[in-house]
């Protein structure tokens, strides 16, 4: 009688087996470990919340209205009000009017809550801080007879800052007069030409400085003193007018020599009366 013998499943165990069945053991326990972690932070967490005081309404009120001070507050830190920012905004979405030369932004307040506001529209060459009119007209009367370094000398000896406090340089200038769209001083330009400083209004009329630059203080003749400390500037159409004209026959009679009653007396024409 024949008996079949009956083949074993068992699988002898290898070096390669033993090193995958580690591997896996090690990343289970990493699991296992990770979840215990995540279920302490969570049982921290529900912990803290059931002792955290639900604020009132009044208290929300009364911080609002204490925001403004706490922001303009010059010992508020940065960081504080970063994440008021990030509490109350919930997004800024930004457009251009490039017509009306404004940038646009929509804020959308955490509460639903739109705003809409409307900024000028930084141009090329500007500064970030607004640099005021009266320095911007006094920068577009210098650049008739001065270039920008001579510009910028002039701006510091009159103690005017730019925008941002700080002290004008030649670039300063230049970058200002790109913004506003002023033409740069070139002497040899017609433009240019069209203008004179003081000394050269003088040598234009043939007169003496101090004598026009008081002729402009009496309101004679006209001329642009844009910095009290700075040069005077004179139109060439205004020098070639009746009242400059007027101005140097003026000067001009009073420069003559007058003739003493000695000197007549002494002339042959009034010894022949005489006689």
């Amino acid at each position: 009688m024949l008996h079949c013998g009956r083949r074993s499943n068992t699988i002898t165990p290898t070096p390669e087996n033993r090193l995958v069945a580690d591997e896996l053991e090690r990343r289970w326990n990493a699991a296992l470990q990770r979840v215990r972690e995540l279920e302490t932070r969570i049982d921290q967490h529900i912990h803290a919340q059931s002792k955290t005081t639900v604020p009132r309404r009044e208290e929300f009120l009364e911080l609002a209205s204490e925001l403004e001070s706490v922001w303009d507050s010059p010992s508020a830190d940065v960081r504080l009000k970063k994440r008021i920012i990030r509490t109350l905004i919930h997004e800024i979405v930004t457009d251009v009017d490039a017509e009306a030369g404004e940038v646009i932004l929509i804020i959308h307040w955490k509460g639903g809550v739109h705003t809409e506001l409307r900024l000028p529209r930084r141009r090329r060459g500007q500064n970030s801080c607004h640099t005021p009119k009266e320095v911007v007209d006094a920068v577009r009367t210098l650049a008739h007879t001065c270039a920008d370094d001579m510009i910028a000398s002039v701006l510091n000896r009159n103690h005017v800052l730019t925008g941002r406090g700080n002290r004008w340089t030649q670039q300063l200038v230049t970058s200002l007069r790109s913004g506003h769209q002023i033409s740069c001083y070139k002497p040899e330009s017609e433009e240019s030409k069209n203008w004179l400083n003081l000394t050269q209004a003088a040598q234009f009329l043939g007169i003496s400085s101090t004598t026009i630059r008081l002729a402009v203080e009496r309101g004679e003749i006209e001329a642009e003193h844009p910095l009290p400390d700075g040069p005077w500037i004179f139109s060439r159409t205004v020098l070639q007018s009746d009242a400059a004209a007027n101005l140097v026959r003026r000067v001009q009679r009073s420069l003559r020599p007058r003739k003493t009653d000695s000197a007549r007396e002494q002339h042959p024409l009034f010894n022949d009366i005489a006689r």
